[in-house]
């Protein structure tokens, strides 16, 4: 693909600065109507926040609270859109809400009908109440004492980066462009108009001029360092807030069904989802003031999960218990001269034009992907004069689409791309090496992430083509020098390569570990 980057006299319609939720979700609108696009990412796809979700697709049961109806509204659309586009990654997932107060049950159950009726034909569940014993069948983990009933709802889970690996996969299908590991070093400037970027690979350090009638900086907490390219003393407009989860065990969260805290002592809300055979943990709300492509979680906001957890579960999680813990920056959509706590501020996301014409998009949230790359796109083509074309998003596939998938299988994840895999395996038996038995990881994952996924790193694969590293941080650095060597031999790398990868796998990984030796399944 990196052919296409050395034309010359080349001029895309549309570039777009960005290989997460946001850029891939332009980038795919953008493509589907048929407009010559290219996507540019420093890292991976979905290096940053976009790999790092509460791997929820949910209308914003905390935003109802808020007040914030439109928002909801969107979300909720656009939840059932991605259901139906995307039913090997999206889930129905029930959740329940126990309440210990004589009116938390018919509190809570008015106003999730309300969130169900809002949903319209896109509904995916209608929500009850349930009694205490009933609660207490669903959740058997939680503490009984002075429970007085529940209410169940429905939402949607994910995989968050996996979405991303598809959606750059459906971008390619529509003759777009998607390369990772290329970083945007400045801005061409025509005057004062952006008309480009310069862009250096990062594995060859070979420089290209990309020139595009439509340039949108879709980079998420790093959309001030874009905007600065353009204008030195542009104001920033992201406001990062930082947010963690914890990985743990089923044990604590035995059965399907998802436990939600609406309120907790501070007034966030705190989940605790089955994903993958663990439970995902979170999340917190700690303003940051600097962007980073690493974060890490803040003692303060682990043992605030830990206690919040602890004080619902029968068995209260310790540190040891913590199997992987990651940290993910929101690019909040910051208020100009607003001092509102990050908590407080809308998820909803913003279109700013600059005077020489880049377009940022900053603030939304993975549900929302699709809508935000239709109207990010809808402003590139008035600010561009591109040939208005109707966006077609909202009824198009993603790759990997297949239906009637078991959601228990290893590999489901994989969609109709799974098939592909047992074909591997069928034509060579060596291809079903187990590298996991633990997490039914096998070796034919590697080759096709490294064919048909880009994954270029040990950290691509072991984090974001499959989940490892935030499902066991141990066993994927058990894992690391196997998936090296089979990489370095699909690449054309050599000892050297997979020492650096192994090493530099090692180091990241050891960011994601709470302990020494935390418990292992």
């Amino acid at each position: 693909m990196i052919g296409w980057l050395a034309e010359p006299d080349g001029l895309w319609d549309v570039l777009v600065i960005g290989g997460g939720a946001s850029g891939l979700g332009a980038a795919v609108e953008s493509a589907s109507r048929g407009y010559r696009t290219v996507l540019l990412e420093q890292h991976d796809f979905a290096k940053g926040t976009s790999s790092r979700s509460t791997k929820l697709v949910h209308g914003g049961v905390r935003y109802l609270a808020q007040g914030n109806i439109s928002l909801v509204l969107e979300a909720l659309r656009e939840r059932g859109w991605l259901k139906k586009n995307a039913p090997h990654l999206v889930r129905d997932q029930s959740f329940v809400i126990p309440c210990y107060s004589w009116w938390g049950v018919p509190f809570y159950t008015a106003g999730l009908t309300l969130y169900d009726l809002m949903a319209g034909r896109l509904a995916i569940g209608r929500s009850v109440p349930l009694s205490r014993k009933q609660t207490l069948r669903s959740l058997p983990n939680i503490k009984a004492e002075k429970l007085r009933g529940g209410v169940r709802y429905y939402d949607c889970q994910f995989d968050d980066s996996r979405l991303a690996i598809n959606l750059f996969q459906l971008l390619c299908e529509l003759d777009g462009v998607a390369i990772n590991y290329m970083k945007v070093t400045g801005l061409i400037m025509d005057g004062v108009q952006v008309s480009g970027a310069f862009a250096e690979d990062q594995e060859t350090g070979k420089s290209y001029r990309v020139r595009a009638r439509a340039v949108i900086n879709a980079t998420g907490v790093f959309v001030d360092q874009v905007l600065k390219m353009a204008d030195p003393v542009a104001r920033d407009v992201v406001k990062p807030s930082q947010g963690i989860h914890l990985v743990l065990d089923r044990k604590f969260l035995k059965g399907k069904e998802a436990l939600m805290i609406p309120r907790t002592s501070d007034g966030r809300v705190l989940f605790a989802v089955p994903w993958h055979n663990r439970v995902v943990v979170g999340t917190t709300d700690v303003e940051k003031q600097h962007a980073e492509l690493e974060p890490r979680a803040e003692q303060q906001e682990v043992d605030y999960i830990l206690e919040t957890a602890g004080r619902f579960l029968d068995e209260k999680p310790g540190r040891g218990d913590v199997l992987s813990v990651f940290a993910g920056l929101r690019p909040l959509a910051a208020p100009s001269g607003s001092k509102t706590k990050t908590k407080e501020i809308s998820r909803g996301h913003k279109i700013i034009v600059s005077e020489g014409g880049l377009i940022t998009l900053t603030g939304g949230k993975w549900t929302t992907y699709r809508k935000m790359g239709e109207d990010v796109i809808n402003m590139a083509v008035r600010k561009a004069e591109l040939p208005k074309r109707v966006s077609a998003t909202r009824k198009l596939k993603i790759h990997g689409y297949r239906e009637g998938i078991d959601p228990d299988a290893p590999r489901s994840w994989y969609g109709s791309d799974e098939e592909a895999i047992n074909d591997m395996i069928r034509f060579d038996p060596e291809m079903g090496e187990i590298l996991s038995e633990k997490l039914q990881i096998i070796r034919a994952q590697v080759i096709r992430a490294t064919g048909a996924e880009m994954a270029r790193t040990v950290e691509d694969f072991l984090a974001r083509r499959t989940r490892v590293l935030q499902l066991d941080v141990m066993e994927s650095i058990r894992m690391a020098p196997r998936v090296a060597e089979i990489m370095a031999g699909e690449l054309g790398h050599d000892r050297q390569w997979e020492s650096e990868q192994v090493e530099a796998y090692t180091s990241l990984a050891k960011r994601y570990i709470l302990t020494e030796n935390p418990k292992q399944t």
